[in-house]
């Protein structure tokens, strides 16, 4: 990912919440075959390793996991964006000299993939996954809920995905290389959207001189 020094966010805090926020990323791996990507849920255990562990799972009939990775794989986690025109810009009344952008959040997550069949690791993986995604629901499903020989027969069909993660590679593009003035006037653009995604993405621009 190309990173120009006004929008490289190193903030570890700042990246974990994008990894939390995206809720599915895309997982990617070279292959002797070529590349081979995989949209899906991941979690971070930032208590595990010195940078934290992702944790998700494929299912079993996905080539990916077969398909011996060469090198690191890279999973990809997308936060707020929201497309931005220069009529915004207080500079196109001043010289017309603007175009289009997006503004938006992404973080590159790098390590060594390791695929497991482990049952009790497979367990593991799901039961925090669901508690994640659950846990806000007002009755949150559990997957205790189901019966055990059913999750054994699900828990057959997946493999395990394990990624220490080596580095990130963490951007947020917000307009913080325009003129205050033009990043007032992208606030005010994005707050007036109909669109919710466009709205949060207005309130991560910076307006302080």
């Amino acid at each position: 990912m190309y990173v120009p020094p006004a929008f490289r966010d190193d903030n570890i805090e700042n990246i974990r919440a994008t990894i939390s926020f995206a809720r599915l990323a895309n997982l990617i791996t070279a292959t002797a075959e070529g590349p081979l990507a995989t949209p899906l849920p991941l979690f971070l255990d930032a208590m595990e390793g010195e940078q934290g562990v992702l944790y998700g799972h494929l299912a079993k009939a996905n080539p990916q996991w077969r398909s011996a990775p060469i090198g690191e794989a890279l999973a990809i986690f997308m936060g707020p964006e929201a497309y931005v025109t220069p009529s915004w810009y207080a500079t196109k009344q001043e010289t017309e000299k603007v175009v289009p952008t997006w503004n938006y959040i992404a973080v590159h997550a790098y390590g060594p993939v390791e695929f497991f069949e482990d049952t009790q690791r497979l367990l593991d993986v799901v039961t925090r996954l669901t508690n994640i995604h659950e846990g806000l629901r007002a009755a949150p499903w559990s997957v205790s809920d189901a019966p055990a020989d059913f999750i054994a027969a699900q828990l057959r069909g997946i493999v395990g995905i394990r990624i220490p993660v080596t580095r990130f590679e963490s951007k947020r593009k917000m307009s913080q290389n325009r003129p205050l003035a033009d990043r007032i006037g992208v606030v005010a653009g994005l707050a007036a959207s109909e669109k919710p995604r466009d709205q949060e993405v207005g309130l991560l621009v910076p307006t302080l001189a």
